[in-house]
């Protein structure tokens, strides 16, 4: 994507439907006027008088417990320097908005207009009593130093500036797994610091914390080495002078063990590397360019362990593993501060974590066969569904032995309960979509090329590294479109009406015909069906032509079913296709079948759509916790449409005994764990967090997840088609760009498995 393209789609990302990237919205009831009157006046003077008794109170009645105040002058905004605090705005929204996807925490940017310490200070200290938790970002040094310090002396709730004590914490905990890889202890190592800004500061205090000694330490700024005789050091450089009689980079890394970089790109050339010490630990985290580009690094020394702020290589350091959960910890016991304690609980916490075995779901998004502690995982990844476990309550239990703790937790076992809960991690599906096919792109054929919004999102498909889209249609109308969205890359277009591809069509042709002569179809037909384009795309994947296929956008989903079957049929030992739809939902992902298919499938049939819909979650990384719906729990109905349900379930509790899946029940129980537990409490899904839903027919299936959708603004990824012989995908009928990104990703994922399934069985043959 062209650098001017993509300041385009950045303004209006931030721009449309409305502008910004974070509104707020009521937690209460409020449609009636009795709603209203609590909600105001009169009722709203009972807390105000029950706070005025109690300061303390103000927790329990109102939002201030779970709401941080992100507060930037924007003096040091990203790399872009001194840009005014209007300018740093979409940088604090988005602070704000991964407070809340990643800890559920309500973050509210404040920009103040002032570089004067004293009224910053001043300022912060007045709006203080609305928030519980103060995060500094992106002001300069050395008045961050001072502002965080004083805030943190004259405030009795949780502050930190991020930009230090973020990579402080993320780095740590990567510097003390990366030290345990190479056999080295902190005390003994020999550690290079390229940086002196507030985050290389607090990087090489919390590493002396925990025990790396002032006089093996070289820090350095732009005029060269920090050294004890140079004038006019501020006291932040002063703690990390040397009275080494050294200058340069170059001087500073001969022998060295560590090096930490915080400054600008490239500084460090392979012969610096070659001269540190053996298995050197480099952790270049210059954005968006390292110090040393990560595969020189690797190609220079084999021995070394790397680490960048990239995400696109392993060992990324990366904020976001460290203050929503740090801050999520000290909210929940009403810290009164964030101190060292609170930090290195969160460094160990997250250096403990990389050494646990990782989740499938984590191996899955990464498309990892199994990630492993050891040079390349030495920090967990920011899609791993524990870390809202386990760091917030380190913290939390840090707060609480050093003192600084208002309101204890009692019950560890309720709290990692109600963080699952809060942690929104279920609805990352998306991101772990998108994330898992950039891993191995597979080509994808858009069949509807001609359509603006098709083509839409075979562009973003293609620049995000999702999926290698091949156009189908008109050539010059493809062409026109591409011209129009700038979509200036070099993706294979195919007219199949056009001379160019008669070769090709004639081909198809003949493969269609002994496919499917003794089932009506003549060589006049075939040759006729080539022509279009979902018959030419499905046959390119059978022929291997392509990966996958997504189709469906301006047509009925019938019609783009037909050829699909005819040219691709079943896969071995399906007696059905069927499809699933994923609707993101607040309580998590819900895996619900058959939505496209089959109209009233008998029990058998519903074992089987029970089954692949099972396998669905599994590939997403979900372990399936199913129910099969009826308007009837476990025999209240002897009529056949509640029998046919308990025979399905019955052939599946014999046919995968270790499957979690029960049935007949109603909808209500199924999603109400409490609920099932208290009733059925035998039932195998009792009290248990039900994930997939599988309909007694397409009838309830397909209104349900339309509901779902319309009424409350549920994200759906789907149909995903399952029991195919190849990728092949139809889409709703008017899909959004969004959903056609979705599912060429579902149909990149789909081609990787089957590409695994198949090497598997090479393998084993």
């Amino acid at each position: 994507m062209s650098k001017e393209k993509q300041r385009r789609e950045a303004l209006l990302y931030h721009a449309k439907p409305q502008p910004g990237k974070i509104k707020i919205v009521p937690t209460k009831p409020y449609s009636t006027q009795r709603d209203l009157a609590l909600a105001y006046s009169p009722g709203v003077a009972e807390p105000c008088l029950e706070i005025e008794k109690n300061k303390d109170d103000v927790y329990k009645y109102t939002a201030k417990g779970n709401l941080v105040a992100v507060i930037s002058n924007g003096t040091a905004v990203l790399g872009l320097g001194d840009i005014g605090p209007e300018a740093s705005k979409p940088v604090m929204e988005g602070k704000s908005l991964l407070f809340k996807i990643f800890a559920d925490i309500d973050g509210m940017d404040i920009e103040l207009d002032t570089k004067d310490v004293d009224r910053f200070i001043e300022t912060v200290k007045t709006i203080a009593p609305t928030f519980g938790g103060i995060n500094l970002e992106d002001i300069k040094a050395p008045e961050a130093f001072e502002i965080e310090r004083r805030l943190k002396e004259e405030l009795d709730i949780p502050v930190m500036h991020d930009d230090q004590h973020g990579t402080a914490i993320i780095s740590a905990a990567a510097l003390l797994n990366a030290l345990e890889i190479a056999e080295k202890k902190i005390e003994e190592v020999k550690i290079v610091v390229s940086g002196a800004g507030a985050a290389a500061v607090s990087c090489t205090k919390l590493y002396k914390a925990f025990g790396a000694l002032a006089e093996h330490i070289v820090m350095l700024d732009s005029k060269g080495v920090i050294r004890s005789d140079r004038e006019s050091l501020s006291a932040e450089k002063k703690e990390f002078a040397t009275d080494r009689k050294i200058d340069t980079l170059d001087e500073a890394m001969k022998d060295a063990d560590v090096f930490i970089g915080l400054s600008i790109a490239d500084i460090v050339s392979p012969e610096m590397l070659n001269s540190m010490a053996k298995n050197p630990i480099v952790f270049a985290m210059a954005n968006p360019n390292p110090e040393i580009e990560y595969n020189l690094a690797c190609k220079t020394r084999e021995d070394v362990i790397m680490a960048t702020g990239r995400s696109d290589h392993p060992n990324q350091v990366n904020n976001v593993l460290g203050f929503p959960f740090i801050f999520r910890g000290a909210l929940d016991v009403r810290a009164t501060k964030i101190n060292e304690e609170m930090k290195m609980a969160a460094v160990r916490a997250l250096a403990d974590l990389t050494r646990e075995p990782v989740p499938e779901q984590v191996n899955i998004a990464y498309d990892a066969t199994r990630l492993t502690f050891g040079r390349n995982y030495i920090i967990p990844k920011p899609f791993d569904p524990r870390l809202i476990a386990k760091i917030p309550p380190a913290v939390a239990k840090a707060a609480m032995e050093s003192g600084v703790a208002k309101f204890p937790i009692q019950d560890w076992a309720k709290y990692e309960e109600e963080l699952y809960q809060r942690s929104g991690n279920d609805n990352k599906v998306v991101r772990l979509l998108h994330n898992r096919a950039k891993v191995n792109p597979k080509r994808i054929v858009f069949a509807e090329a001609e359509l603006l919004d098709v083509m839409k999102a075979a562009q973003i498909v293609h620049d995000e590294g999702i999926a290698i889209p091949i156009l189908l249609g008109n050539k010059e109308t493809i062409e026109n479109l591409k011209e129009e969205l700038e979509f200036d890359a070099e993706v294979l277009i195919i007219d199949p009406r056009s001379d160019e591809f008669s070769e090709m069509r004639t081909k198809y042709a003949l493969k269609l015909w002994e496919l499917r002569k003794r089932k009506g179809e003549t060589k006049y037909s075939a040759r006729v069906n080539m022509g279009k384009r979902n018959y030419f795309g499905s046959m390119m994947l059978k022929e291997g032509d392509a990966d996958g296929m997504i189709s469906g956008y301006s047509r009925s989903y019938p019609k783009v079913l037909r050829p699909v079957f005819e040219v691709l049929g079943r896969a071995k030992n399906v007696q059905n296709a069927s499809t699933v739809n994923i609707m993101i939902t607040d309580r998590g992902p819900l895996f619900l079948a058959d939505t496209s298919i089959n109209i009233d499938p008998n029990a058998e049939e519903l074992a089987e759509i029970a089954q692949m819909t099972a396998n669905v979650a599994k590939t997403f990384g979900f372990n399936p916790v199913m129910a099969l719906l009826s308007y009837a729990n476990f025999g209240s109905s002897s009529h056949p449409n509640a029998r046919k349900v308990k025979e399905a379930v019955r052939i599946l509790h014999e046919r995968n005994p270790d499957l979690v899946v029960d049935g007949e029940i109603q909808t209500d129980f199924a999603l109400d764990p409490e609920l099932s537990n208290n009733n059925f409490p035998f039932s195998k899904i009792s009290g248990k967090k039900v994930n997939t839903l599988v309909f007694p027919n397409l009838e309830s299936a397909n209104i349900t997840y339309k509901l779902l959708k319309g009424l409350n603004n549920a994200d759906s990824i789907g149909p995903i088609m399952v029991g195919l012989t190849r990728a092949a995908h139809i889409l709703q009928l008017g899909a959004s760009v969004d959903e056609m990104v979705n599912m060429a990703a579902v149909a990149v994922i789909d081609a990787q498995e089957r590409e695994k399934r198949k090497i598997a069985k090479m393998q084993r043959d």
